[in-house]
């Protein structure tokens, strides 16, 4: 079949399929198997758009897999509503970029309710990408690489609650390697490097040690850093085994910077592996 004879069949099966959608809302399409006509012709909608996507017609493969992404919603299919709408947003890159923007937000949207935040950190990477090499706009492309980020450290954060420590450096690390590069963001790296400083000290003081240098020498602001003292001033309490050199230095820190709930939780985690210790930090 030439490509012209693909584009017709296509464009039938978006017809069929928008008959079945109209069919299932009616009452007696409701009575007999409505939910089993939404279903069809979500299929129809994505072999239409793969049809589509052979013959190059971009904007045509965007939109059927856009309302395929819109019946799995209805369906309560999120994560095949989420995976159609990033399929969508593939196809208008090549076309309507805005409109492949407007797809990938809304498949963020579902990842993030899912809480899946690690796939959303992707997609709004992606949106920064189709700012940068398509409509040109820094200012969007640093809002994107904002809330990729702001995915990530949700991964990083609860992977430190679930002792997941590998995994929660991986992301602190790589968090703040890309913001230290930028002046607008900048200023929040030494509390990555803080982090994943303290996910090392859990799992091993000499790991810490090393880690510390290691940032230190990659950010030298982060030598300058009150959060760099404490840590210092824990290793050392840490090595002397001294409880109350460790609560001390925790109270300084706190009656200036409070403490929020998951730096003291992994505060007191370092402090338990000090011998005899009441395992608090008052």
């Amino acid at each position: 079949m030439d490509n012209s004879g693909k584009e017709k069949e296509a464009v039938q099966l978006m017809a069929e399929a928008d008959k079945k959608v109209k069919s299932s809302g009616s009452f007696l399409g409701g009575m007999f198997g409505g939910n089993h006509k939404v279903e069809d012709a979500c299929e129809m909608y994505a072999r239409a758009a793969n049809m589509f996507k052979m013959v190059k017609n971009w904007s045509a493969a965007g939109n059927a897999f856009c309302q395929a992404a819109r019946l799995h919603m209805q369906l309560q299919n999120k994560l095949d509503s989420a995976t159609s709408f990033v399929d969508a947003g593939n196809a208008y890159k090549k076309a309507d970029p805005q409109e492949a923007i407007n797809c990938l937000n809304q498949a963020i949207d579902i990842y993030t309710d899912m809480g899946r935040f690690t796939i959303a950190a992707k997609h709004h990477i992606t949106i920064a990408e189709v700012y940068e090499s398509e409509l040109v706009d820094i200012e969007k492309v640093r809002g994107g690489l904002v809330s990729a980020n702001k995915c990530l450290l949700k991964v990083g954060h609860y992977s430190a609650q679930m002792e997941q420590y590998a995994k929660a450096i991986e992301i602190y690390e790589q968090v703040a390697t890309s913001t230290m590069d930028n002046p607008l963001l900048k200023y929040n790296a030494k509390e990555y490097f803080f982090k994943a400083s303290l996910c090392h000290f859990i799992v091993d003081e000499l790991n810490a040690k090393l880690a510390i240098e290691k940032y230190e020498e990659m950010f030298p602001a982060f030598s300058d850093s009150r959060e760099l003292k404490l840590l210092k001033k824990l290793l050392d309490a840490h090595e002397e085994q001294n409880s109350e050199a460790f609560t001390e230095a925790v109270k300084d820190f706190d009656s200036v910077s409070r403490l929020d709930q998951w730096l003291t939780t992994m505060l007191l985690r370092i402090k338990k592996t000090i011998q005899g210790d009441a395992g608090d930090l008052k």
